[in-house]
């Protein structure tokens, strides 16, 4: 208790509460546009941070950190351009809504779910971060590796009726060019066909913009669809009505829940993160669902849009958990975030909470000041930020391939990512127009590489048996749950079939 009174006695300076209200601001931008996420917007922070405290530079590090992933939901749910991969599975359900005119009404069903997430998690990290720095040590490989793959069942989410199979093959396309690069085990070059360019593997990043902004906006040009009268005025009715009804509330309220705490602890594991919370949560929300309810996912469904942002805003707070009491992190970005920890001398790990409480506690304590300063920053902005969508579609269009271009070459400074670019978001156009969905792949492709590493460390623990699939009983308990998940459409398909039966 002396720890956390001291952490909130440091996050409570008003320099701090500047600070963590500077980062998630330049976060929310930074996350805004195509291209640039919280790893681009960590690393310019991180020279700004070496004259500050340490706990004053963590907590602008941290405001950048979720800003950015509150951000990123508003380019998925404007253009259709996820720059962030937490923010991939927003745009499935918050884009329709926005193309239905309720940009507004999206944008903020994404701020009050973020917020909500952010805060039960901020909640859940101040009394138990300690007790949950033990759980996820006892996380083996194998573990990992089931997670994967209860997060690779999530495809059934983005597969209509019909169409699973179509899902699938975009699964495993998703997982073949996950293998694209250098084998981090032995070091070997794999299906780069020579190319230098392709040593380091396929960018999230290029993939991500590839097929869903730059495809997107090929396909307008193809359609070339002009606005009706009455969607002009249902655009400009509805863009800034940021209202959300009490039985939308209602609706949302115990999805945000079930989202925030799934998120949260998915977030906790070292390895996971908020990608794989979202994908999750969205998976999961889809399976409680009504059969009624299932067949609005990827339609403009409130639930589809509220699970996503509130898991992936929980497990950015409980990424922190590994990160200050373990050392380890749990993504790109907080691998970042830990190089900016040891740039300052302090070396995370179980005894920092003790050694240090007021930077461990006032990290944590500035996450819940952090949503709240989001939550007044953008609900006022959203009527502003949400006109972008009522711009013409001859300006738009141009303005999506110039962001979708420009933010992935100015990751690389390599002109081969601008040709791959094309390239793939051609074949995306393409496999759009036979309607195969493009979720599955990018899902593949997150999931593909983690699960590689893990399913070869634990086949080497166990001498290249497939025992470890059973021995454990994280493992074994995870691996049941995934088969429930996979069996459960058919077994409410088998149901519904009886009822029919019986009406008749």
């Amino acid at each position: 208790m002396d720890g956390i009174y001291e952490g909130i006695t440091t996050a409570l300076t008003t320099y701090n509460i500047l600070m963590v209200s500077i980062g998630c601001f330049a976060g929310t931008f930074i996350g805004m546009l195509p291209g640039l996420g919280p790893i681009s917007a960590i690393a310019l922070m991180i020279p700004i941070t070496y004259g500050m405290e340490p706990s004053s530079g963590l907590i602008l590090i941290a405001g950048v950190y979720y800003g950015a992933i509150f951000g990123g939901s508003t380019s998925s749910i404007l253009i259709n351009a996820p720059g962030v991969a937490g923010t991939v599975a927003t745009s499935f359900d918050g884009y329709p809504l926005a193309k239905k005119g309720y940009a507004g009404k999206a944008l903020a069903i994404a701020a009050y779910s973020s917020f909500t997430g952010g805060t039960i998690a901020a909640v859940f990290l101040l009394f138990a971060a300690p007790a949950l720095a033990k759980v996820s040590l006892s996380f083996q490989s194998s573990d990992y590796f089931a997670l994967m793959v209860l997060g690779l069942t999530a495809v059934a989410a983005f597969a209509g009726k019909g169409k699973f199979l179509k899902a699938a093959i975009m699964t495993i396309l998703g997982l073949m060019l996950a293998t694209v690069g250098t084998d981090a085990d032995s070091g070997v070059s794999r299906y780069t066909f020579g190319n230098l360019d392709l040593i380091d593997g396929i960018s999230f990043l290029l993939l991500a913009m590839a097929a869903f902004a730059l495809s997107e906006a090929l396909m307008n040009v193809i359609e070339n669809k002009k606005m009706s009268k009455e969607e002009k005025e249902a655009l400009n009715k509805d863009i800034g009505n940021l209202t959300v009804t009490k039985e939308e509330f209602k609706e949302m309220a115990p999805v945000v829940g079930r989202s925030s705490v799934l998120g949260f602890f998915v977030g906790v594991l070292p390895g996971a993160g908020a990608t794989i919370a979202s994908f999750l949560a969205y998976g999961m929300e889809r399976s409680l669902s009504s059969v009624k309810d299932k067949l609005m996912f990827g339609k403009g469904s409130i639930k589809g849009l509220a699970a996503p942002e509130s898991a992936n805003n929980a497990a950015c707070s409980g990424s922190f958990v590994p990160l200050l009491t373990l050392g380890i992190p749990g993504s790109g970005t907080t691998a970042v975030i830990l190089g900016a920890l040891i740039s300052y001398g302090i070396q995370p790990g179980p005894t920092m909470y003790t050694e240090q409480p007021a930077l461990f506690w006032s990290v944590i304590v500035s996450m819940y000041i952090g949503n709240i300063v989001l939550l007044v920053l953008n609900l006022p902005l959203i009527p502003y930020i949400a006109k972008l969508l009522a711009m013409p579609k001859q300006l738009l269009t141009p303005l999506v391939i110039f962001f979708s271009l420009i933010g992935v070459y100015l990751v690389t400074f390599n002109t081969f990512d601008i040709y791959m670019m094309v390239i793939f978001s051609v074949i995306a156009v393409g496999l759009r127009l036979i309607d195969f969905p493009m979720a599955p792949m990018i899902l593949g492709f997150i999931l593909g590489g983690m699960m590689e590493n893990n399913l070869r460390r634990a086949l080497t623990i166990s001498d290249g048996s497939l025992n470890f699939l059973w021995e454990r009983p994280i493992t074994a308990t995870i691996l049941v749950i995934t088969i429930l998940m996979l069996i459960s459409p058919l077994i409410s398909q088998f149901f519904s079939a009886k009822i029919k039966e019986e009406d008749r």
